[in-house]
């Protein structure tokens, strides 16, 4: 009997995705925990194994189409000789079976019993009913879901599904908030507390993502002016697009500049870097940053917290994770290091090697997506001056770093301008939380530990 495989959960709170690659065809063996297909969700491609194991009869879906769980993926049939003679006859069936079927019973069981009828009847009666009886095939996907009347439709036509947390759901039952109209803003369409609360009181953007009150103007018919073309995001920019525009309409961000003397930081990453290598990776810049951003974070518990705008509450986190912004061929990607605070410099070296490594390759889970507490965007390897870098809900703040480059410094003892390696750092956060001066001074603390990194050892 053939089996057929269905979409399982992949991560926390996502209900779909777009198929990126399916990695076997139909007349392949795959056997239980093999790769089967390619699904990229929220920044993220995973692999998608086999919940069954035989020979593939049929694939469901198709490159860059989108999947939701629990959708049916693949049919396979149990042993590679079943499925051998199972398409064998399937190339002799489906004429017989046509030619031997009546074909006015097709069209009398549509009109008696619709809902009775077997879904494999339906299909073998298909051709004969689409042209016996085109007004009934026009009004069969007419009547609404029986369940859900008032719910959103999805891309395909059925009843949306909704992500969202229990805490959310219990908000939205104390608001009395249908889940069902409210659109969430979150990655994948997921709802937040701030979407029922904004549907709660009718604000900007209530049932709708974001909270954007303006919606974008209509572009204009570029094709007057010359050729255009046209091209589908990927579910990379589709979920960059939506976050940015989400944390810019709701983040009040203000962004410090400071300059860092990283002389001695880097005299001492061309000293230890042979040792660095022997362990099997690079000390780059990014990886020491990491060290003193971990140390920052637990000096300065405000910038390791989120703010719970449904409760207003703050929520300090008690662990330090953070995020680095890597650059691929498919986009940004911010994979997380976790309890980066507890690691040596030499660890953070090694893993964010790997990490980056497994985002160029699209490799990255969505557990080595989630749970970041802060950002560090470092596009010193590319170049340029200064950037204002923008701040990820629920994190409240994110440190830019530009090229390093020599400037000459005045030394007061020597009373002489001396050529120093000047690195640019830009900090953004969340105004809602913190205040310029605390932002300051937490950019201060970290020049201070770039140009002295025994600081580190002494509050570390």
């Amino acid at each position: 009997m053939p089996t057929d495989m269905k979409l399982p959960e992949v991560g926390e709170g996502i209900e779909a995705g777009t198929v990126v690659a399916v990695l076997v065809k139909e007349g392949d063996r795959v056997e239980i925990d093999q790769p089967v297909m390619e699904l990229e969700t929220d920044k993220a491609v995973v692999e998608v194994p086999s919940s069954v194991a035989g020979v593939v009869e049929k694939v469901h879906v198709q490159a860059n189409a989108e999947a939701r769980i629990g959708q049916v993926v693949l049919t396979v049939a149990e042993g590679a000789e079943a499925s051998a003679e199972a398409q064998d006859e399937a190339k002799d069936e489906p004429k017989d079976e046509a030619k031997d079927e009546p074909k006015d019973e097709p069209k009398d069981e549509a009109k008696d019993e619709p809902k009775d009828e077997p879904k494999d009847e339906a299909k073998a009666g298909a051709k004969s009913d689409a042209k016996a009886e085109p007004a009934e095939k026009a009004e069969a996907p007419a009547a609404p879901p029986a369940e859900t009347p008032s719910a959103p439709a999805s891309d395909d036509g059925g009843p949306r599904l909704i992500a969202a947390a229990p805490s959310v759901r219990r908000l939205a039952r104390e608001l009395d908030v249908d889940l069902r109209a409210v659109v969430g803003s979150g990655a994948l369409g997921r709802v937040s507390a701030e979407d029922v609360q904004r549907y709660a009181t009718g604000g900007p953007g209530a049932g709708r993502p974001g909270a954007v009150a303006v919606e974008a103007p209509p572009l204009p018919d570029f094709s007057r002016w010359g050729e255009t073309e046209r091209v589908a995001m990927s579910g990379i920019r589709k979920v960059t697009v939506r976050t940015m525009a989400q944390a810019w309409a709701n983040v009040p961000m203000v962004t410090h500049f400071d300059e860092a003397d990283a002389t001695r930081f880097e005299e001492l990453r061309q000293r230890f870097k042979g040792m660095v290598e022997k362990a099997g990776a690079k000390l780059t810049p990014t990886a020491m940053l990491l060290k003193v951003i971990a140390v920052a974070l637990r000096r300065f518990p405000d910038f390791n917290a989120s703010i719970d705008v449904g409760t207003q509450e703050i929520v300090y986190k008690k662990y330090v994770n953070v995020g680095t912004a890597v650059d691929t061929e498919h986009g940004l990607l911010v994979p997380v290091i976790k309890q980066a605070d507890e690691k040596s410099v030499v660890d953070l070296a090694v893993e964010l090697g790997e990490i980056a490594e497994k985002a160029r390759n699209r490799k990255l889970s969505p557990d080595d997506m989630s749970g970041g507490n802060f950002i560090v965007s470092n596009l010193g390897g590319i170049g340029g001056t200064g950037f204002s870098p923008i701040v990820t809900p629920p994190d409240v703040a994110i440190l830019g770093v530009s090229r390093s480059a020599m400037k000459p410094v005045w030394d007061a003892k020597k009373a002489e301008f001396v050529p120093r390696l000047m690195m640019p750092l830009a900090l953004t956060y969340d105004h809602r939380l913190i205040d310029g001066a605390s932002a300051a001074r937490f950019l201060r603390w970290v020049c201070q530990a770039v140009e002295e990194p025994y600081l580190l050892t002494l509050e570390g």
